[in-house]
């Protein structure tokens, strides 16, 4: 194939799931400057690939439009708050972008002038969001060829510990931020089911799960954010069922319900963190002075003291003097805790990527299908894990397309038509990153 003159990208970010799609556009041959504030990071990962650049940089503090209009086009992995500001130059320098983050109403609201400058803006290109739109149109369509309708959708994706390297009692270990983990455990959640609206309030998500048994292994699910925005983006007007969840392994939700009920999540700021032991905040946040934490815990609680989950919290060493690391809030101490306690995946430690979508089709002659399509994807030992690579993977295959103009078009886009989706994931298949579907 020819390639066009687009070939250069500056992708902002150097994080931990970024070099698998760095990597692929260095070796498609396009020239790649990774812009990272700790440039030893970019450095890392462009390891002196003749088609890459490691430059310093922050966002915070130092300007965009020199990196912007040397490209043509950005990659932003950085966190969602920071996409408009990128977008916003990239429409200002007529360049196109991409990110693997959901669209946020801010860079919605960019929509038109991207039409305007005539850049394609891709958002929710990774795995989740990403491939499980993909995933899923691709079944919802095949359905619709045929005549039937979609009566239930139920998508439900875990990044875990693959259970050879689940060794801890929380069955979790970071493979991103903690903070952003224990954050998205304080968003309220909607789901439809059976033609009634579930609204869960923040602070409630983890009293609503459920167990799950996805290839052999004992997951437990619970609702992510708000599902009723997908009966429209997913073309499936009249569904009864449409759930968006998240999995983990069994206890995950009972303990992150009783943290959340001891304001442990509370992300509201509290002088002194550091000079407390974890036994001292709890006693201040129980209006607690004797010594008998667990107890009084398990009282407030409402659950034995020998209960798993006050095993959980007993190991964690919230009971315990040992000092409080990490300032600021609640929750950032308990980022900080979680991240010390439950820690990353050590090299030789593989990762497990978990997503199952299950359907329900109707057709006009009564025929009903319940239809599945399941993702089990592991980390590499020694290697990349599988959250780098099904995140970073797919938008940087959407990138090349974009650049060899097989995406075309203008404005804020997601990958949810079949020009986009089909050959994404035909070229993750050739990876090994692939979705088996079933027809019972």
């Amino acid at each position: 194939m020819v390639r066009f003159t687009m070939k250069k990208v500056v992708v902002f970010g150097a994080g931990l799931v970024s070099k698998p799609g760095i990597r692929y556009l260095l070796d498609k041959g396009f020239e790649v400057t990774v812009a990272s504030r700790t440039v030893s990071k970019a450095e890392a990962i462009v390891d002196n690939h003749p088609n890459g650049k490691a430059v310093a940089y922050d966002i915070t503090k130092d300007p965009l439009d020199d990196l912007i209009k040397e490209t043509d086009l950005a990659i932003s992995l950085l966190p969602y708050a920071f996409h408009p500001d990128v977008a916003k130059a990239c429409i200002k320098y007529k360049k196109h972008m991409a990110t693997t983050s959901y669209v946020s109403d801010a860079m919605k609201a960019l929509d038109e002038d991207a039409k305007k400058a005539g850049i394609l803006i891709m958002n929710e290109c990774g795995v989740d969001p990403g491939t499980d739109h993909m995933s899923a149109m691709k079944i919802i369509h095949d359905v619709q060829k045929k005549g039937g309708k979609i009566t239930s959708f139920k998508s439900t994706t875990g990044g875990l510990p693959a259970p050879d390297s689940n060794d801890n009692p929380m069955g979790y270990k970071f493979s991103w931020s903690p903070k952003g983990v224990i954050l998205a455990g304080t968003n309220a959640a909607q789901y439809l089911e059976d033609g009634k609206i579930v609204d869960i309030k923040s602070g409630d998500l983890f009293n609503h799960y459920w167990p799950y048994n996805v290839e052999g292994m004992g997951l437990e699910a619970y609702p992510n954010r708000d599902s009723m925005q997908y009966v429209e983006l997913y073309g499936l007007e009249g569904i009864k069922t449409m759930f968006r969840g998240t999995f983990r392994y069994p206890g995950w939700c009972e303990t992150l319900q009783a943290l959340f009920d001891l304001d442990l999540m509370s992300k509201d700021a509290k002088e002194g963190l550091e000079d407390l032991t974890w036994k001292q905040l709890m006693q201040v946040i129980l209006n607690y002075k004797g010594d008998d934490i667990k107890k009084e815990i398990a009282q407030k609680l409402g659950k034995s003291d020998d209960a798993e989950c006050l095993k959980r919290l007993e190991w964690m060493g919230l009971f315990s003097d040992q000092k409080i690391a990490q300032g600021g809030s609640h929750l950032d101490a308990l980022a900080d805790l979680f991240l010390t306690k439950l820690g990353t995946f050590k090299p030789e430690e593989r990762d497990m990527i978990v997503m199952l979508h299950e359907f329900t089709a109707e057709y006009p002659d009564g025929k009903e299908e319940k239809i599945t399509s399941t993702l089990l994807d592991y980390g590499i030992p020694n290697g990349d894990s599988s959250m780098a690579r099904t995140v970073s993977l797919p938008v940087a295959i959407a990138v090349r397309m974009m650049l060899e103009g097989e995406i075309k078009g203008s404005g804020i886009i997601i990958p949810t038509d079949p020009e986009v989706y089909n050959p994404i994931l035909d070229e993750l298949e050739t990876m090994d990153i692939i979705f088996k579907e079933k027809i019972l």
